[in-house]
């Protein structure tokens, strides 16, 4: 696949900031569909374009209506851009979500700007309209609640408001849901012919459609349920006659304001931007006001990081992480503790909408390890500040905090009562490895120094249980209990390697020794009791069985080196005979994958080729599977069905390929 090769994705994200506020399309073009939530749930925008007195839709399903040609669509990792063209026109439609990793006090704004870049293919004379609404649908979890709506005149900003009419901040948690407190602002800078209204959305689309204006007033019917006439936001542009070789541009922003973001051990805390007293009227202005400079560094930001994906696995694979990029940032909530602590909050999406997951944090780990380790040091704080208070009494590490957004203390498993159920294993080894993770890029090691008790005891009980694990749960726990994993013992092996490495930067010899020299010895017996013939097993009392490696991976990224090379050349060959069309298999009870995890195996040996070879069908996977939804990162390798899960922050993990050198 080269630069200009169509890239089909599953569903295309339009504007993505966090769990509540992400909205996507479903569909191949912009207009075969309503847009929609990432659980599925219509959320609708409109775009609508009247040129020489003929109204086309380009978003949407506003009946009646001939639609734009769409000529393309590429999705960069800050900018989803479309081009449609009609009647000797072409139209640049632009959604940018400012999602800088290199700038947190601009990535947690919740702002997305949408571009309408419109130029006379035909270099003749042309009168064009513009037009663009959003509902209220998008502030309520069902149609059927009510919302009511409001203006607001801000310096060099006009501003339209909906949000639910009964707020009920922070009151429920659960998967399935969509927020249901907070607003919806649709924001216009000042420009030449602009217009905004609140009115319903058939109202202002066919008023529009008919004169190209929007209504003369605002409907005052409040508070209405949001599916009783779809009270919308809406704005016009009227960009009057085009120059013959010019291109025009509008704008503007869609944002959407919390007030209250996450609840944590019972405190509720304000999103990030607000740390400082920021409100929601200078958050529009100053969006408002560095519109062309954001703009900017968006598309330095995407060519930069594009160009380094390209290099770490070729253009199809640069396609799928940035494809990945905006999913994984957004199934995050980015919010500050009372002191003003970055805290960094997961969401399991359509899994069983925990928060805070350990084993979802380490999967998605390397695209924050590669770009942003604050993010996930934010992600590990508020996990090791539950372990360390006197609610967590078990020996081993926490699963969650909670289902989102309430972050009260774990529910999976036993939860705080029971050892039932619980992952020991598992998320000892990811909590020490992700710690190893933030140790190696450095200037995090005051938190290593603040949770050493709990790190301690995690090593402690892997020495003592690791390496052969009882019958318990891993991070794949869809496939149910599996006692003796192999590909666990591996995790915990290498756990126990990084905390040797942390040992020795703490001036802790003797123990860097003790438990260094305790990792090789369960490294030789690794070898002898997974073996079987040209690869090795599922679980050491499984001959004939095999399984995905992945967790060997971080013995190379980390440098622990404790595994011999061969291991994972003679894995690799295996795998490269094994794979389908559509992917690797996870392993040998059943034909489903994880993509995430086929992106760690490839980077077992180092090898481009070998990575390549076990990324292409995956690639291919996204661009050929029939289920139309956020990433999934569970599929069916024989026909490239989603299983379950979408959506999820676990698409991080496909930047690992950053981090194979």
């Amino acid at each position: 696949m080269n630069k200009s090769t169509p890239f089909r994705p599953p569903a295309v994200p339009l504007i993505v900031h966090d769990p509540y506020f992400s909205v996507w399309s479903f569909a191949d073009k912009l207009t075969d569909g309503w847009t929609r939530h990432w659980t599925g749930a219509q959320h609708n925008l409109c775009g609508l374009i009247r040129i020489d007195g003929c109204t086309f839709r380009f978003a949407g399903e506003h009946g009646g209506l001939p639609t734009m040609i769409q000529k393309s669509l590429e999705v960069l990792p800050t900018r989803t851009l479309y081009r449609f063209e009609a009647a000797g026109i072409e139209l640049a439609l632009t959604f940018t979500t400012p999602a800088l990793t290199d700038d947190l006090d601009v990535l947690a704004r919740p702002t997305t700007y949408v571009t309408f870049d419109v130029r006379a293919r035909d270099r003749r004379r042309h009168h064009v309209q513009i037009y663009f609404d959003v509902t209220g649908e998008w502030a309520v979890d069902t149609p059927s609640q009510k919302v009511v709506s409001s203006r607001f005149r801000l310096e060099g900003v006009n501003a339209l408001r909906i949000g639910s009419a009964d707020q009920r901040i922070l009151e429920r948690a659960g998967d399935n849901l969509r927020i249901e407190w907070g607003h919806l602002y649709l924001a216009v800078p000042v420009q030449l012919g602009a217009t905004e209204v609140l009115v319903s959305a058939p109202t202002a689309r066919s008023e529009f459609a008919g004169t190209g204006q929007l209504p003369s007033q605002d409907e005052l019917r409040e508070p209405c349920a949001a599916q009783d006439g779809f009270p919308a936001l809406a704005a016009a542009f009227d960009l009057g006659e085009l120059p013959v070789a010019a291109t025009v541009s509008r704008h503007l922003i869609v944002a959407y304001d919390d007030g209250f973001s996450i609840e944590f051990l019972h405190r509720r805390l304000r999103p990030y931007w607000r740390r400082n007293g920021m409100q929601v009227g200078e958050l529009l202005c100053t969006a408002a006001r560095e519109y062309k400079d954001l703009s900017r560094r968006c598309r330095v930001f995407d060519a930069r990081l594009m160009a380094g994906l390209r290099v770490a696995g070729g253009e199809a694979y640069a396609k799928l992480c940035a494809l990945a990029y905006r999913q994984a940032l957004g199934a995050h909530k980015l919010v500050a503790d009372w002191d003003g602590t970055l805290l960094y909050f997961s969401k399991e999406n359509f899994s069983n909408g925990c928060i805070a997951t350990v084993d979802v944090t380490y999967p998605s780990a390397p695209l924050f390890m590669a770009l942003c380790p604050a993010l996930l040091r934010g992600m590990i704080e508020p996990v090791l500040q539950y372990a360390a208070s006197s609610r967590w009494k078990f020996e081993f590490a926490p699963h969650d905090l909670g289902i989102y957004p309430l972050a009260n203390g774990q529910v999976y498993g036993g939860g705080e009562r029971t050892e039932i159920d619980q992952m020991p294993v598992e998320e000892c080894g990811n909590l020490l490895l992700l710690v190893a993770m933030l140790h190696r890029v450095g200037g995090h090691d005051d938190l290593i120094r603040r949770y050493w008790a709990q790190l301690e005891a995690w090593a402690g009980y892997l020495l003592a249980r690791g390496f052969d694990p009882e019958n318990q749960l891993c991070t794949d726990d869809f496939a149910g209990h599996l006692a003796h994993n192999t590909n666990l013992s591996i995790k915990a092996i290498l756990a126990l390697g990084a905390f040797a490495e942390l040992c020795r930067a703490e001036g802790r010899p003797a123990a860097a020794a003790r438990f260094r020299k305790a990792a090789e010895k369960a490294v030789k017996k690794w070898i002898r009791s997974a073996a079987d013939g040209d690869h090795t097993r599922l679980a050491f009392d499984r001959p004939g069985t095999w399984s995905q490696k992945y967790n060997l991976v971080w013995d190379r990224l980390l440098g622990l080196n404790l595994f011999p090379p061969e291991i994972a050349e003679r894995e690799m060959a295996f795998y490269l005979r094994t794979q389908t069309p559509l992917g690797l298999p996870l392993d040998s009870r059943k034909t489903y994958t994880k993509g995430d995890w086929i992106v760690w195996t490839a980077c077992l040996t180092g090898r481009r080729a070998d990575f390549e070879a076990l990324v292409e069908p995956l690639c291919h996977w996204c661009q050929t599977t029939p289920t139309r939804v956020p990433l999934t990162d569970w599929y069916e390798t024989t026909d490239g069905r989603q299983v379950g899960f979408q959506a999820r922050s676990v698409v991080g993990g496909l930047f690992i390929g950053l981090l194979n050198k």
